[in-house]
């Protein structure tokens, strides 16, 4: 059985357009923020912050479909099979990706600095005498910065790559032959070691918490994987109903739409459970070390994206897509999972801007540019991918139990 996917000129179009955006716009704010001869510390600031913003966004949520490929694989979950072609066209492409965050966080590190010669950013690269800073320059330095940020992208690309290779290789393999799936299997084990060292721990330190490096979280990594797993998820859904609608992957069926569903709503409350588990400890002890991050994100102008982020992250998931009905629609799970992206782009934004930009913010031209030209990228990179195989993964034998419908 074979579901070839050609891509539309109209989807091209749209993609290139949508890049056109991103470029214009990372030249226009490169003229008026960068090189302009008026440009102020705080332009400058706000240019390389919303690079870094999306950079870490979207490379967050490709990398969480590579995870989401070896947690169902490790389960062995057949539910996922029928489509399984596109989160791996996700995840394959994560190295486009995590390559722009590592020239972006590298350039933030090594060049940039401020008119006082401080990097803004990433203050701990040039500490000075700040006794906290001198106290943790043995993890916050520059070489583990960029020996970790290059370890989890290469590792992150060749799995991505990896196992797409090996889900096509099973076409050709003797029909019923469970070598490659079994071989996938392990290898699915070993990633989850590195993403759990890596997504789960160490790679949101480096790149967005050592922002504030004065603060400190214990929960930050898994909360940033949270927000990564349902806007991964949601982007993986947007790509099925799309599909489905250019009358492809016809194995999948409203109990697919159904269970991608559900776990847009179940960790839609993962993340709410996250969320409120480090707000209320850090506000219940009221320690200034730990409440100034809150502070800074609750109280002045970053309080509308504040509780918009937990209106649209928690508000709207829980009372639109708790009905089972809901989320069988697939104009209700389509809207709620563009919402869900744009909700986390928005975590993501008050994770990262408040420390550098401090208490002003923007949400203007530039930053929707640089929103638009990444979106853009994923679109073309990934329909690109899609269209080189076919989207069913023959020879899987889990295939048929993939299709089971559930009454």
């Amino acid at each position: 059985m074979t579901d070839n996917f050609v891509v539309p000129a109209r989807l091209r179009n749209t993609s290139l357009m949508l890049i056109g955006a991103g470029l214009l716009a990372v030249i226009g704010g490169y003229i008026t923020l960068v090189s302009n001869a008026h440009s102020s510390d705080y332009d400058k600031t706000r240019f390389w912050a919303v690079l870094l913003h999306n950079a870490v966004f979207f490379t967050f949520i490709t990398g969480v479909s590579i995870f989401i490929q070896s947690a169902t694989s490790l389960a062995q979950g057949a539910w996922i099979v029928a489509f399984r072609r596109v989160p791996e066209a996700i995840g394959a492409n994560v190295w486009i990706f995590g390559t722009i965050a590592l020239l972006i966080t590298c350039t933030i590190v090594f060049t940039f600095r401020d008119s006082h010669g401080n990097n803004p950013i990433y203050p701990w690269v040039t500490p000075g005498t700040d006794k906290i800073l001198l106290g943790k320059a043995s993890f916050l330095n520059t070489g583990m910065f960029v020996g970790f940020s290059v370890v989890t992208v290469a590792l992150w690309s060749f799995f991505g790559l990896r196992f797409r290779a090996m889900s096509i290789a099973q076409e050709s393999a003797p029909v019923n032959d469970t070598k490659i799936y079994w071989k996938m299997f392990r290898l699915s084990g070993l990633f989850l070691i590195v993403y759990g060292l890596s997504q789960m721990s160490t790679t949101p330190w480096f790149w967005v918490m050592s922002i504030q490096p004065h603060w400190y979280s214990t929960l930050f990594s898994w909360y940033s994987f949270a927000s990564a797993f349902v806007s991964g998820m949601s982007m993986i859904l947007l790509w099925v109903v799309y599909l489905k609608n250019q009358g492809n992957l016809e194995l999948v069926n409203k109990e697919h739409m159904h269970d991608l569903g559900k776990f847009m709503f179940a960790f839609s409350i993962f993340w709410t459970y996250l969320w409120f588990a480090q707000y209320m400890l850090i506000w219940y002890a009221n320690i200034p070390d730990e409440t100034i991050y809150f502070k800074l994100r609750q109280q002045g102008p970053y309080s509308v994206i504040f509780y918009a982020n937990f209106i649209i992250n928690f508000i709207m998931p829980i009372l639109i897509l708790m009905a089972r009905p809901s989320k069988r629609n697939y104009f209700t799970v389509t809207f709620m999972a563009m919402v869900i992206i744009f909700g986390h782009w928005l975590d993501y934004f008050q994770m990262i801007m408040p420390g550098p930009l401090k208490s002003h913010w923007h949400i203007g031209f530039f930053e929707m540019g640089i929103f638009m030209g990444f979106i853009g990228l994923l679109i073309f990179t990934v329909s690109n991918t899609l269209s080189k195989a076919s989207l069913i993964a023959n020879n899987n034998i889990l295939v048929k139990e993939s299709t089971v419908v559930i009454s």
